[in-house]
């Protein structure tokens, strides 16, 4: 089962744990509780680490946070929703969660929080594993383009099916069909009384993409202390080059990849997701007694 467990973030935002995995008979948390955080990516929520945390949970404590502004966390008017705010989110959920010194599974933007509070606080990260974010900057250019496809969108759209259709199919970013990317957007979208929409804003998405897609990231990389794999899908956004510049600059980086992925990795494939990381899992991670 699942079970939520609301965390207090930075500047008091509410925010939404799940834990995938029966609750503790004793109402207490589980002898030798630390465990994994699963941070998603920009417009991700919690659901969609859902295959990853239960194979993960029959041997760990496996928690997966819905960041500020996305899933059913707050999402606050004016935010912040700053690098600073999301990497103290992480770190309180970690503490108020008694699951340090934790391994941190990121996707994306998920896995730049991820590196960001590791180099933060080497004293609360056990291991990390960084999937499809780049440590360069992207720049403007990619700023103005995200600024572009989110007025693409046809929203409100009229079925669920609309949106596996548009954004498995239809989407001018999309280079060959791709179901489970409709899947994954799917599942960020509410009805509402004209239709299906995001349960997120795209003005709070572009506010968030904007504190970190103008700036590189190799500094506070290069901080990570603990053993780290970088994940990369073949067809993802991580070239291999830079990736394995990155795993050069981690002082205990490990390089995976995963054929037949694209961007959205451990939704992609998620049995190449597992065979890749799991190895490395099973060395960091101790089992719950």
């Amino acid at each position: 089962m699942v079970r939520r467990i609301d965390v207090t973030g930075a500047d008091g935002v509410r925010l939404a744990a799940w834990e995938f995995a029966d609750p503790p008979k004793d109402g207490g948390e589980p002898e030798g509780s630390s465990g994994v955080l699963l941070l998603h990516g920009l417009m991700g929520r919690s659901s969609h680490w859902a295959e990853t945390a239960r194979w993960l949970s029959e041997r760990h404590r496996a928690v997966a946070l819905d960041q500020r502004g996305h899933g059913r966390s707050e999402k606050p008017a004016d935010g912040p929703f700053t690098r600073e705010a999301y990497v103290a989110d992480a770190e309180a959920a970690v503490e108020q969660l008694g699951l340090g010194p934790v391994t941190l599974i990121g996707h994306s933007m998920g896995a730049l929080t991820a590196w960001q509070l590791a180099a933060k606080r080497p004293d609360l990260v056990r291991a990390l594993v960084v999937c499809d974010m780049r440590a360069s900057a992207l720049g403007a250019a990619s700023q103005r383009e995200w600024e572009d496809w989110f007025k693409a969108w046809p929203v409100p759209f009229a079925t669920l099916a609309d949106v596996r259709k548009w954004f498995g199919e239809d989407d001018p970013w999309v280079e060959r069909p791709s179901p489970a990317r409709g899947e994954f957007f799917a599942e960020v979208m509410a009805e509402r009384s004209d239709g299906w929409r995001p349960v997120f804003s795209r003005r709070q998405m572009l506010l968030s993409r904007a504190t970190w897609v103008y700036e590189a990231h190799w500094d506070e990389l290069s901080q990570v202390q603990c053993p780290t794999l970088v994940v990369r899908g073949l067809d993802g956004e991580l070239g291999r080059a830079e990736a394995q510049e990155m795993v050069r600059v981690l002082p205990k980086g490990r390089y995976a990849e995963v054929v037949e992925a694209g961007h959205l990795v451990h939704y992609d494939q998620p049995e190449g997701w597992r065979t890749a990381i799991e190895p490395f899992l099973e060395e960091t991670l101790t089992p719950l007694r």
